[in-house]
């Protein structure tokens, strides 16, 4: 079970459990809670596993039935992180090929074409619409959907594919749509829809550095992203402006406007070492950054290895007639 902590008028509790937090909450929504997997303490009315105690009295009547399955789900680990989600009989989740990490016997793998957000009454043609919408982003045409098929409770955990963190967000949260990197979407509940979106102005396309076409996550439920390195949280004001690097926004909500700039003048932008240009944020909305983006890992890796330069050692006094006397230069 998941260890909280509530914050009430700088009054700290915990760590208490599940349903102790459910309580408090209930009696108290206007407090603060975190738990591992948090970036920065929330308001308990945005934290999913707690709002939907806390609000049930302050919440108007549906007007709609829920199109996603209702998961819950525990974060472990700090660098290397995985989600294990726990399903309910015939809930389901859906995933990236290859992010499954492991799963009980009971729940079943199925291979689809695109999301799987539909109910299962589309034709072929509807199928086949949305796996090419992620083949426009870069993606693969199948997900792999995992329902649990027996009694009681079972599990599935998906792997982070590289040092960061797991993000979960409740897309009611954000306005029932979440901009974001093409590959930081790990896994959502069934029924969420995985789309594009693209890039209103070309320079922001050519030159964003997530390309013209970013996926556009819709629906009701969970979505859990991938960010690398430390992610920050920030809440922009109506007007408010922030300058990024590039690949370190991680994901943004659709209120929020994304612009492309030159990173001041030609000698900044050709000597500065931060690339030729960088995002403008422009309020109202949420926006999540990363610190480590994949790409930024994937250049140094590649600038050290050893066909391109880089040095198999630690660092030798000797330097590159080093490398040809140690016997390894295969």
């Amino acid at each position: 079970m998941s260890q909280w902590y509530l914050s009430y008028d700088g009054k700290q509790v915990g760590p208490i459990d599940q349903s102790e937090a459910e309580s408090q909450a209930q009696a108290n929504p206007k407090g603060l809670a975190w738990r591992q997997g948090f970036a920065e303490w929330l308001p308990v009315s945005q934290v999913a596993e707690l709002s939907r105690i806390a609000a049930r009295d302050m919440m108007p009547p549906p007007t709609a039935t829920r199109s996603s399955d209702e998961i819950d789900f525990k974060i472990f680990g700090s660098e290397m992180q995985f989600v294990e989600i726990e399903l309910d009989p015939e809930e389901s989740a859906v995933a990236e090929a290859g992010a499954m990490m492991y799963k009980d016997p009971l729940v079943q793998m199925e291979t689809i074409f695109g999301d799987g957000s539909g109910s299962g009454g589309g034709g072929f043609m509807d199928k086949l619409l949305g796996a090419g919408k992620r083949l426009l982003t870069g993606e693969s045409l199948f997900m792999t959907v995992f329902t649990h098929k027996g009694q009681g409770k079972a599990h599935v955990a998906f792997g982070a594919p590289y040092p960061g963190n797991i993000i979960p967000v409740t897309l009611t949260n954000v306005g029932g749509c979440l901009i974001c990197q093409k590959d930081s979407f790990l896994c959502a509940a069934k029924g969420v829809s995985i789309g594009i979106h693209f890039q209103r102005k070309i320079l922001t396309g050519l030159f964003g550095g997530e390309g013209f076409i970013m996926q556009k996550l819709e629906g009701d439920g969970l979505v859990f992203m991938h960010a690398g390195g430390t992610v920050a949280e920030r809440e922009l004001k109506a007007g408010q402006t922030l300058h990024v690097d590039t690949g370190c926004l991680m994901a943004l909500e659709k209120s929020v406007q994304f612009e492309i700039e030159q990173a001041g003048n030609i000698k900044t932008a050709l000597f500065g070492g931060e690339g030729l240009f960088f995002a403008t944020l422009h309020g109202p909305g949420k926006v999540w950054l990363q610190s480590l983006p994949f790409s930024r890992l994937a250049g140094r890796m590649l600038q050290a290895a050893p066909r391109r330069g880089g040095s198999k050692g630690e660092g030798s006094i000797l330097g590159g007639l080093g490398n040809l006397l140690d016997g390894d230069n295969s």
